[in-house]
């Protein structure tokens, strides 16, 4: 049984980022480390108590495609009625269009909760929270209140349509078409890998199409962005006739199977009615600003669904008894697996990158709060180009580090982790999704080189690695498991800094030395970004154990984590650095036709 993990959290939100700058954002002046408590208490028993029942039953039953429409899996239509009667949807929505308003740090804490005790529910709400921020963003002030009240409150739900069978990340090859219609258009083409594209929880479904008009130039400044809905919208915000969109087939998964992905035709018949968003010709760039939402969004998927199976594992290896572990105390009668030190070994790598990952999308959501609205020029500018730098990151690294965790989990259970009915198989099956969702590693790994290094010459990447090391230097705790996290951590950001600058020289003699090695630059970030948060996380444990804090296993824990990851973690950003300076030739002299 999946328990929400309120304890990390609460430390995270409430240690690590705090409440004082977010109050000082004019959207956020009523936030509170209360209200973080109060949310975060009835999400984990709505996480427990509604989705996690359902969890194995959705893989075992799944969405089911009718030529009528595609009906959930057994119970999922019920859990969602029950997520929109408790307001859910509306949590990080605007105020002005029936919102809570929370930020982004609080939304992604709660998020966490869906995707670890359900991901195949979680993924529903995600993509409409994606369309409701493009549609705030870029819809007209008619589109806004014809459509955003609904999806706000979930009465309605939403989709991003970007993906063709001759397309898949290289949006310029869409095909699906436009035609001008009066003050509409009307939309040609197929869709697929469409999550949630259609289903039975709601009357209507608001699609955010990618399309090409009539006559637009080629390849991506060509394309154009397009509310489809369902369901026809009249102006009185009734509903009218079915509009020509059909979801032709659902796919047959590896795993997420309550989860719907959806073949999409538009245009079957006379053609879909759709509605131009913003501008023509600069759809890519207003999906990026649901894409990049949906980015860490499923980068916390990668360590959600890590952390119920290391549940499972802690679990199971307190009562699997096999063996005598070596040099023990216990007696020479066989014992718990968990004192047998290659499964603590496991564990702690589960435990240590588990929190390590999760305070780093949480630090990265906050930053995208601050940079939405800090009343401080400076502080906003930076949060802003610092959440950029981070989420690929966190998208990539988690969402890797995710299955290689769930597979770990697999092992600990041994054979049995290897049978559907234990319960890690079906999470390593759903995690394994994530890496490719919202763009590849790859495709991350680019974004991180190109647009958020080499860009702006490693300005702040170099400003970030300073901050931490200032952060690092300040800590004065002479607790062992502290000052170990913090030589280790010192020692990685020096090593990033010569990669960085060894990247940016590759990359203007030649793009692709850089580029490929840009996946072990990024997780080579990703490890050192977080030592930087678990060492904090020690400093404070420690300092709270010094003043006689009375939950001590919990602080103890974050010192264990720390020490662990600073010992057998951190170490592979030496091995990655060589990679990155010394690996490039091994791809590109190696021909095509060698393979």
């Amino acid at each position: 049984m999946y328990r929400a993990p309120l304890k990390d959290l609460r430390f995270v939100l409430h240690h690590l980022i705090g409440e004082t700058t977010l109050k000082a954002c004019p959207a956020h002046v009523e936030y509170s480390l209360e209200i973080v408590d109060a949310v975060l208490e009835e999400a984990g028993k709505f996480a427990q108590n509604v989705l996690d029942p359902i969890y194995k039953s959705g893989d075992r039953d799944g969405a089911r495609w009718t030529s009528e429409g595609v009906l959930g899996a057994p119970g999922y239509k019920a859990a969602y009625a029950q997520y929109v009667a408790g307001g859910w949807p509306s949590l990080r929505a605007s105020p002005d269009f029936g919102g809570q308003g929370v930020p982004a740090v609080l939304g992604t804490a709660v998020e966490e909760l869906w995707a670890g005790s359900n991901l195949g529910f979680k993924l529903c709400p995600m993509l409409t929270q994606g369309a409701i921020e493009a549609l705030e963003h870029y819809g007209s002030s008619e589109q806004k209140k014809l459509f955003m009240p609904k999806m706000v409150s979930g009465e309605w739900t939403g989709t991003m349509n970007l993906t063709e069978p001759q397309a898949g990340s290289d949006l310029a090859a869409i095909r699906t078409r436009a035609i001008l219609n009066g003050q509409n258009y009307k939309i040609f083409g197929q869709k697929i890998y469409i999550t949630y594209g259609d289903h039975d929880f709601t009357n209507n479904i608001i699609h955010l199409v990618l399309a090409r008009i009539d006559g637009a130039p080629p390849g991506v400044k060509g394309i154009s962005l397009f509310i489809v809905p369902k369901v026809l919208v009249k102006e009185d915000g009734s509903l009218g006739a079915h509009n020509d969109v059909q979801c032709l087939s659902i796919e047959h998964k590896l795993g997420i199977h309550a989860s719907p992905t959806c073949v999409m035709a538009y245009g079957q018949k006379d053609g879909a009615i759709g509605y131009l968003v913003g501008e023509a010709n600069r759809g890519l760039e207003y999906m990026f600003t649901m894409m990049n939402a949906a980015r860490l969004s499923v980068g916390l998927e990668g360590y959600a669904v890590a952390e119920r199976t290391y549940q499972q594992s802690v679990d199971w290896a307190r009562t699997r008894v096999q063996g005598t572990p070596p040099g023990t105390s216990i007696g020479n009668s066989a014992q718990p697996i968990i004192h047998h030190p290659d499964v603590k070994r496991m564990l702690l790598m589960m435990k240590s990158q588990i929190e390590a990952l999760r305070a780093l999308a949480l630090y990265a959501a906050w930053q995208l709060d601050l940079g939405n609205g800090h009343p401080d020029v400076a502080l906003c500018a930076m949060a802003k180009v610092r959440s950029n730098l981070l989420i690929p990151v966190v998208k990539a690294c988690s969402t890797e580090i995710g299955i290689e965790l769930a597979s770990l989990g697999i092992q600990i259970h041994g054979g049995m982790g290897y049978i559907e009915e234990t319960g890690p198989a079906q999470a390593y099956r759903d995690v394994r999704i994530t890496t490719i969702y919202e763009g590849t590693t790859g495709i991350q790994a680019n974004d991180f080189l190109g647009r958020k290094i080499v860009r702006d010459h490693g300005v702040v990447i170099t400003d970030f690695i300073k901050d931490m090391r200032a952060e690092l230097n300040q800590m004065t705790s002479p607790v062992e498991a502290v000052m170990a996290s913090k030589a280790a951590a010192l020692e990685s950001m020096a090593a990033l800094e010569t990669v960085i600058n060894y990247i940016l020289v590759a990359h203007l003699k030649a793009p692709e030395q850089a580029l490929a090695v840009s996946v072990p630059l990024l997780r080579m970030a990703g490890l050192v970004f977080g030592a930087w948060l678990l060492t904090k996380s020690a400093n404070i444990a420690a300092q709270q154990l010094s003043s006689g804090a009375t939950d001590q296993d919990f602080l103890n824990g974050k010192l264990a984590s720390a020490r662990f990851y600073a010992a057998q973690v951190l170490p592979q950003a030496n091995a990655l650095a060589r990679i990155i300076t010394g690996g490039a030739a091994s791809v590109l002299e190696t021909e095509a036709n060698f393979l």
